[in-house]
This record gives structure tokens, sequence and C-alpha cells, in this order.
């Protein structure tokens, strides 16, 4: 089976949700939004790795201020513990600092972490609203010198997923790869907030009359499973990370229900 990773939003109430939820050692993804500062993110990712989650920030490079502040950051980090941090670009409009884009980040937190944090870094298998599709797979091929894994966007197709993860690896390249996948949340909760943390273009296809729209829009709660299950059948994914909108309250239902329906790839 893919190992589990959730995505979590850090909200003033979320350690204690995911406490009540939530067994360590799972792992979390704490998201580094526009509305929430890189301290929040950083801070929340901190508490929970010495609760003994397996946690990684994500660090969004229009957020950070300069090399001494991404190094008390990192450092941080590391005396808590976490041992991964995920590195993207962020949707602020006007940096903080001299970082624009997630490469020129991560190759700082490379440099700063000297060996001591992994990684991971963004893709897109439904293509960036604002960037265009070669010029993404070109900075991924730069970010294997530093990067540890991709995690994907949303999406809530396997076959795009796989044809994703095909692409990169007939254009060199070769990092595990990390689908995103929207967790077991209300469908009402995923419309309204996707849009406002960077998702809405995944979720462009509900408004259309498809097979697929009809049955997500049938039900009041979207369900993950069916579309997990359909991403291990083919080698090239090694985990999925659930968008969970902070509905940790459903992560172990899916865990258990997943742990007796869905079958690992033959």
């Amino acid at each position: 089976m893919l190992p589990l990773h959730c995505e979590i939003i850090p909200t003033d109430r979320i350690v204690d949700a995911v406490l009540r939820h939530v067994p360590a050692p799972t792992g979390l993804s704490v998201t580094c939004l526009p509305q929430h500062s890189v301290d929040a993110t950083v801070g929340t990712a901190t508490r929970l790795a010495e609760l003994g989650y397996s946690v990684v920030p994500h660090l969004a490079a229009k957020a950070i201020g300069g090399r001494t502040a991404l190094r008390t950051l990192l450092d941080r980090c590391i005396a808590s513990g976490i041992s991964e941090v995920f590195v993207i670009g962020g949707d602020a409009g006007t940096p903080a600092g001299p970082y624009a884009t997630g490469e020129e980040l991560g190759r700082d937190v490379a440099e700063l972490a000297g060996g001591d944090l992994a990684i991971g870094v963004a893709g897109y298998p439904e293509g960036h609203p604002g960037i265009d599709a070669a010029v993404l797979l070109e900075s991924l091929r730069r970010k294997q010198e530093y990067a540890s894994r991709v995690v994907t966007q949303m999406c809530f197709s396997a076959d795009t997923v796989h044809a994703y993860v095909d692409t990169l690896r007939a254009e060199g390249v070769h990092l595990p790869v990390r689908a995103g996948v929207a967790g077991s949340v209300p469908k009402t909760k995923l419309l309204s907030l996707a849009t406002k943390i960077g998702v809405g273009s995944s979720l462009k296809f509900l408004s259309g009359k498809g097979a697929l729209a009809r049955k997500l829009l049938s039900t009041e709660r979207y369900e993950p499973l069916d579309l997990i299950g359909q991403l291990q059948e083919r080698p090239g994914i090694d985990s999925v990370q659930l968008y969970s909108f902070n509905a940790v309250d459903r992560l172990p239902a899916v865990a258990a229900h997943r742990s007796r329906s869905v079958h690992p790839p033959v």
C-alpha cells in the first residue's frame, strides 16, 4: 500500500486537533500560505515534531526575508528533529526578501542545511496557471541537484498523474513522486477552500458534465479511496499526500478503510 502523508494548515487549533485524531508518528506537512506567516508554519511544525510526528514544513520563497531569516528557520527545524522541508515559490505578490522562486530558495536551503534536511519540490500534473510547462520541466531538471522528491499539486485523475510521471521520467527527472490527493472532506468545504489555498485549477472540471464530475458531485463528501487504489496500480508513485483542509478527524478512517479494501499492486 502507498504510505499516506497528511497536509494541514497552521491554524490556531490544528495541533490540538491532530493530537485528538491522528496518531504519531503519522507524516504531516504544514502549509505556508500568504494568510499564515512562515513563522506560523515552522512553529506548528516544530511543535508537532517535538510531539513525535514526522513533519515537513513548507517554506515559501516569497515569505522569507533573507539568508539570515532562512538560517534561523532551518536551525529551528533541525533542532526539533525535522528532517525534511518542502520548498515552493509561494503565492504572495511581492517577495519579502531576495527569494522570488522555489528554485532560488532551494539552493540556499541545501547550502545552509549542509545535508541535514531533505528537500521536497512541487510538481504540477495539470500544469500551472502562471508558468509554462516547459519552464516547469526545465526547473525540475535543475532542482534534481538538491531535491529529494516531487510532491504534486492536488489532482483527481490517476491517469493524469501517471502520465505526468511518465513525462518526468522521459525528460530525465527521476525524483520519487508523492501524489497529491484531496482528503476525505465535505464537498462544499473542498470547493470553497481549494481556491483560497491555490488549488482551484484542479477543481475546474467539477463545473463540467462528464462522468467523473457527476460521480464526485453525487455525494456530500469526497472520498479518496478509489483514486488512491488507482494510483498504486502502476509503478511510479511512492506515496500519497492527502490535502486534509484540516479535516484531520477523517484521516484515521481513511487509513483504516484503505488497509481493508485497497490491494497492493501485483
